[in-house]
Order: C-alpha cells, then sequence, then structure tokens
C-alpha cells in the first residue's frame, strides 16, 4: 500500500481550488510571489511548501488556509479509511 503523503494531497487541493476558480498557474504564482514552476511542483506534490509559501497560495486564491486543510484532512481520511473523523473542541484560550 502506498503511503499517504501530505504534500500530494496538499497540491491536489490547491490545484482543484486553483481551477475552481479559473485562474491559471502564472496568475496564482503572480499573486503569490512564488515561481510558476515552483508552484507547479506544490500541486504536483513534488515540492512541500512551507506554511508562509502555503498562506500566500491561499491569499492569492482568496481561500482560507483552513479550508485547503480540512479538504487535505478529509482525503487524507479517506485513504487511510477512516470512517468518522473525531470532533475535538476548540478550546478558548485562557488569559493570564
Amino acid at each position: 500500500m502506498k503511503p499517504v503523503l501530505l504534500r500530494e494531497l496538499m497540491g491536489e487541493s490547491l490545484r482543484e481550488q486553483r481551477t475552481a476558480q479559473g485562474k491559471t498557474l502564472r496568475e496564482v504564482s503572480q499573486q503569490a510571489r512564488v515561481s510558476l514552476g515552483y508552484l507547479s511542483e506544490v500541486e504536483r506534490g513534488q515540492k512541500e511548501a512551507s506554511s508562509e509559501l502555503l498562506a500566500a497560495i491561499c491569499d492569492a486564491l482568496g481561500t482560507p488556509m483552513s479550508e485547503v486543510l480540512s479538504a487535505v484532512s478529509d482525503k487524507m481520511a479517506l485513504q487511510e479509511k477512516v470512517k468518522v473523523l473525531p470532533v475535538r473542541p476548540i478550546r478558548a484560550s485562557v488569559a493570564a
């Protein structure tokens, strides 16, 4: 069984967002200020993007990073054959 790679699922999710919006690689790469070739490698799952780069790409797509990460999580759960993802409550930060 092939291992589930985060970079591949991330690239797939970013490409889906971009194509759903009808944007080209060139448009997103210019807006995100990343080279066209590097963005292409990220989308193909060949490069692991830093959190800063992911933020720039999501900003260029006008998509919250949480939405992309949620899509990646769903894809990973499917590949891992997880039936139901556990829902964990978000803890409110406690002021000191």
